[in-house]
Order: C-alpha cells, then structure tokens, then sequence
C-alpha cells in the first residue's frame, strides 16, 4: 500500500493575527507555525495506522519554501516514511492543487489523504481540486477509512447524516474528526526522523487562479449584554431585533 498524504503548516490558533503592505499579505513575524492540525490528527495518523496493519509507506507532500521543513520533520517523527516538498511559495488552492498533482500523477499512489481544511483558509478545495486534476474519485468529510484487500470501506459526513461506501482502485479523500486520534511524537520517532528522506523538488510553472485584494479582521466583540433572569421577554427582543438570529 503506497499512501500520500498532504500536510501544510499554519499558524498556531494562538499566534495574534496581522497584515502587512496594505493589509495584502499575512505578516509572518513572531507566529509560531505548526502542520495543519486536519492534516495531521486525522489524515496523517490514519494513514500510518493503515501501513501498521497492512504494510506499505506514508509519503508526505508539501508546497512551500524551506519554511516548511520543521513541520515536515515533524510529521517524520510522527511516524510518515518520506517526505515531499515542493519548493514554491503557495498562493492559492488551485495552485497547490495542481503542483500536488503533477508529482503525483505517476508515483502510483493508492490514496491521497488530507485534512479537510486548513485552519488559515478554510476552503477545503485543495483535496477536491487534487482529485479533478487526476481524474480519480474524490471522497470528501471522512470519519472512517479501512482496508480490506484492494477494496476501500468508508464513511463520509453529509448534510444530516452519513454515506458508507465502498471504493476500489485510487482515490482522493479529505479526513475529518473521527477518523483517527492525535499521536505524540516519541523520541525513537523524533531521532529518526533526523535520517529520514525529505525530497525538494522543482516546481512546474503554475498561475494562481485568484488573488487577494485585501484581508480584513472580524470586527471587535461587542459588550456582553446581561438580561434579568425574571424577563424572558426582554432576552427574545434583543435575540431578534438586535441580534438577528430569530
């Protein structure tokens, strides 16, 4: 079994947010990033519990600079056999996607694992977007995965419930909660990883598809507002004429 999973770093959910050049681009300074927890926790530690049980490797593939390398070794110590790392800077989802697929349309991957989303952009495109680009059915939102022989069975989360299926030959999916549990790196796996191959590649010449014109932050939490416990009437006037949600 040949497994590819996709891992990217984000900032860590407790880095303070900022914008630079006109608020155009993400101010990097003094964020502490860390991989994609969905890539991770659930895509990453899912595809190495298969190979456990049934043999193979877990490659990971990453699009970025060598920025990127202290997360990737951390998915290494994890317990991820190689990595991947193509050297480009991401701009955009369909140009993640596309680079991703470039190198693996003749690696002859079983399946491409990712998280569901990245917790900066929250698209959740770039799996989909892999699985066009390789013309290979694309399982979105699963919270199981299990391997029986060439037949893959899965359940995938939908509007109101949930779709078991079964799918044979290559797929693409996106992982979400369930699926699998967080794994700590231990230090065998820490060392290890040390001597592990990472590959940087050359990256094919890819446009991105959008741009960005200007990030915003939410707007500042309003002050909270307390209602007498003995005047519901109050409470509902307020849910719907200022709060809008009845």
């Amino acid at each position: 079994m040949k497994l590819l999973v996709c891992i990217s770093k984000a900032p860590d959910t407790t880095s303070r947010i900022a914008f630079t050049d006109g608020d155009k681009h993400f101010d990097e300074s003094g964020v502490q990033f860390i991989v994609n927890p969905y890539d991770e926790w659930y895509a990453l530690v899912r595809a190495i519990e298969l190979v456990e049980q049934n043999g193979g490797s877990v490659t990971t593939i990453t699009v970025g600079d060598v920025t990127c390398d202290p997360i990737i070794r951390k998915a290494l110590a994890i317990g991820a056999s190689d990595a991947v790392r193509i050297d480009a800077v991401p701009t955009d989802s369909s140009q993640v996607a596309r680079l991703i697929a470039n190198y693996a349309k003749d690696q002859g991957y079983d399946i491409i694992l990712a998280g569901k989303e990245t917790i900066d952009n929250n698209s959740s495109a770039v799996p989909a977007m892999i699985a066009e680009c390789l013309d290979l059915p694309y399982v979105p939102l699963v919270t199981k995965l299990d391997i029986t022989g060439d037949e893959a069975t899965l359940a995938s989360e939908t509007i109101g419930g949930t779709n078991n299926l079964t799918v044979k030959g290559q797929f693409v999916l996106s992982a979400t909660k369930g699926i699998a549990e967080q794994r700590i790196p231990n230090m065998r796996g820490i060392m290890s990883a040390r001597t592990k191959q990472l590959l940087v590649v050359e990256a094919i010449s890819v446009d991105p598809s959008t741009q960005v014109n200007i990030f915003k932050l939410p707007p500042p939490k309003g002050d909270c507002v307390f209602v007498d416990v003995d005047n519901p009437a109050e409470l509902v006037r307020l849910l719907h004429e200022e709060a809008k949600i009845i």
